[in-house]
């Protein structure tokens, strides 16, 4: 929190509180780089904090994990390292519990839809609010990789079937599914696939579309089977509650619309990363298959156990880990009704 004190103590030297509202320039740390479809979206945020507070209230980003790497980001936003960043709850299961409700496989194949639901989730509920005020932290927005799909070189995903036997990279729920399913899995980052595939340490990797663009997939893989699986959507924004509560109320106002927009903006933006990523892979001739809905029903029953242990886990944790899922699943519905009864909002604005 030293940073937005220190934002405060200068401003404070200048004028008077009654004269004029504070300035406050808060740090923000990114393990990512500068660079991308999650970067041009955390831009867009920085800016949009800007213009709802004013220009009260800038957002000074560290990326590449200058201030701290993706698997210390939650201590080091709680503990004032900086005042927000983004953290990837897959890396903290426990003190991002109900944040992890977003990685479970529960089929929703659409960006958007996914990311409105949890947003809308962590906004309206309390326990969820309460369990991370008290780990100091308020939830600021969120982001999602899209639907979990499965790339391969020498090696082709036609059915569920012919997983058995493959070394697939795989994460989370996901990649204990294509375990169950007979696979070996193979234990990297996402980062790491693509020499991984190319050097036969691993036969598939679980991926999402627009990684195909973004980290040259399209180079190593020889086919591509759309699970439309469902996605890794805690992935996200959260600030010391310390740094938020120093705020005005307009200026926390300011964050929490910024934040809430976020999801339609990084929507509008990974769509099309998506499309085009997928049109590379075509473009090339690379297989691009779809498993049947048999399958993609196999899927869905295969991953409820772990949906299972979350809920166990939540209630561990002191939330309603059924109560949670179930509102998420009707979220899902709900903007999913939303989406083919009114199309995205970005295209109602195109229009």
């Amino acid at each position: 929190m030293r940073f937005l004190r220190t934002s405060f103590l200068t401003v404070g030297l200048l004028c008077s509180a009654s004269s004029a509202a504070m300035a406050a320039t808060l740090i923000y740390g990114e393990a990512g780089p500068n660079r991308g479809v999650r970067a041009e979206a955390t831009q867009w945020f920085v800016d949009k904090v800007a213009e709802q507070t004013k220009g009260e209230v800038t957002i000074d980003v560290n990326w590449g994990g200058a201030l701290f790497s993706e698997k210390a980001a939650v201590e080091s936003i709680r503990d004032g390292v900086a005042d927000m960043g983004s953290v990837i709850g897959v890396y903290f299961p426990q003190d991002m519990i109900a944040y992890g409700l977003a990685d479970l496989p529960i089929p929703n194949p659409d960006p958007w839809v996914g990311m409105k639901a949890t947003d809308k989730l962590m906004r309206e509920n309390e326990q969820i609010r309460e369990n991370l005020a008290n780990q100091n932290l308020v939830y600021i927005g969120t982001y999602t990789t899209s639907a979990v799909q499965v790339g391969c070189k020498g090696k082709t995903i036609e059915s569920l079937d012919d997983v058995k036997g493959l070394k697939i990279r795989g994460v989370g729920a996901y990649g204990k599914v294509f375990h169950d399913l007979g696979a070996t899995p193979v234990d990297m980052s996402v980062y790491e696939a693509f020499q991984g595939l190319d050097t036969g340490l691993i036969d598939c990797t679980q991926t999402y579309p627009y990684l195909v663009e973004a980290l040259k997939f399209d180079e190593v893989f020889d086919s591509y089977t759309e699970l439309d699986f469902g996605q890794i959507g805690a992935l996200g924004i959260m600030m010391n509650k310390d740094s938020f509560d120093a705020l005005t109320p307009e200026q926390q106002q300011g964050l929490m619309t910024a934040g809430e927009g976020l999801a339609d903006e990084f929507g509008r933006i990974l769509t099309d990363a998506n499309e085009r990523s997928v049109k590379i892979l075509e473009e090339k001739g690379t297989p691009v298959l779809k498993i049947s809905d048999q399958d993609r029903a196999r899927l869905a029953e295969a991953g409820k156990k772990y949906i299972d242990e979350w809920i166990q886990r939540a209630d561990g944790a002191g939330l309603d880990g059924q109560a949670l899922v179930d509102r998420y699943t009707a979220l899902i519905a709900e903007f999913a009704q939303q989406r083919d009864e009114q199309g995205y909002p970005w295209a109602a604005k195109a229009n």
